[in-house]
């Protein structure tokens, strides 16, 4: 029977591959293509020739010929496919471990070519939240691929925090300080959150004076990646406040959040970024200006990607547009670290 695909990244490996396989009674006639190698790893990460076929950009059918071939070349069975999920034989288990080492390793090769030539190439895999990577990120990807041509990026966005190395990413651009220790982070620009209502609402419900107050008024909830639900965390100089918001109204999203704020249908907490052209425009008005909630602007990788040409000269691009230009009304970035 196979092992649950979860249980292979904590499987130690101290033989080679050849040397793995000796202990079957198959005989390996030929070396493993990359290619097949990287279609059969995806397959383990996934547990579906479907998925991995959607990850790759491919069909399921060149998934299914790819790990046949290599099963072939290898001379073992890899995978038990079902009509329901896909299990991981013993062999396949030897396979998959050396199989990302031989991966990485040529990735790195390739890397450390190009960082010779100063030039990135291959694909970038760059994942962020909603409206911070509508706004904000997927225009400066654009920028980026313009000036290296080598270069080929896939953006993602989601509503929750990515696992950066366990979902194949090679770069996180978040908004906000909740970073795992094991990864590298290198802060992009300073940013915070702000309180601000529609001067309608303000007329109908009143204004805020103090942070308690808000637990009382019509708040804007959304599902940030790095804060509780419904929990507005918020600092003035040395002081910090929670509290306990709800209101009709709550999201996943911060950019429908914004418009009902616009709306006058409650008080939301949004970074500079995302509501300054509304304040401007005095479609919102900001409340409680000395209290904010820190959200600065992070690029996270894995640990074995530091050295990446390609991930370094999008974290310094990201890094000098962001000190050049801001992010938004009142906001330029600062240059720092975290984690190495």
């Amino acid at each position: 029977m196979g092992r649950p695909v979860a249980q292979l990244f904590q499987t130690p490996m101290k033989t080679t591959i050849r040397q793995s396989l000796s202990y079957s009674s198959h005989i390996v006639h030929k070396n493993p293509a990359a290619e097949d190698l990287r279609v059969f790893t995806a397959v383990v990460r996934k547990s579906s020739f479907g998925a991995a076929a959607t990850e790759l950009g491919t069909s399921p059918a060149y998934v299914s010929k790819r790990i046949r071939l290599l099963e072939q070349d290898l001379q073992v069975r890899l995978l038990h496919r079902t009509t329901r999920r896909v299990a991981v034989t013993e062999e396949g288990e030897r396979v998959f471990h050396w199989a990302q080492r031989i991966l990485d390793d040529m990735e790195q090769l390739l890397q450390e070519v190009a960082v010779t030539r100063s030039e990135p190439r291959g694909l970038l895999r760059v994942s962020s939240s909603f409206g911070f990577g509508r706004q904000i990120v997927a225009p400066a990807l654009s920028r980026l691929v313009e000036q290296h041509p080598g270069l080929q990026v896939r953006l993602e966005v989601f509503d929750r925090l990515v696992d950066v190395a366990g979902e194949g990413f090679d770069l996180d651009v978040r908004v906000g300080d909740e970073i795992a220790p094991h990864l590298i982070a290198r802060r992009l620009a300073d940013n915070h959150r702000v309180l601000c209502a529609a001067p309608a609402y303000l007329q109908r419900k009143g204004t805020p004076r103090t942070v308690a107050d808000l637990a009382a008024h019509d708040c804007l909830v959304i599902k940030e990646r790095d804060h509780p639900f419904g929990v507005w965390r918020l600092r003035s100089g040395a002081q910090e406040e929670s509290v306990k918001v709800r209101g009709p109204l709550s999201a996943n999203n911060g950019e429908m959040a914004v418009q009902w704020a616009v709306d006058g249908r409650g008080v939301v907490l949004r970074s500079l970024w995302d509501v300054g052209a509304q304040l401007q425009a005095g479609r919102l008005v900001q409340l409680l200006p000395q209290w904010r909630q820190e959200a600065n602007v992070w690029a996270v990788y894995p640990t074995r990607l530091e050295r990446s040409a390609k991930v370094r000269v999008c974290v310094e691009f990201l890094q000098e547009m962001f000190r050049q230009e801001g992010l938004g009304l009142g906001l330029p970035a600062a240059d720092g670290m975290q984690g190495g």
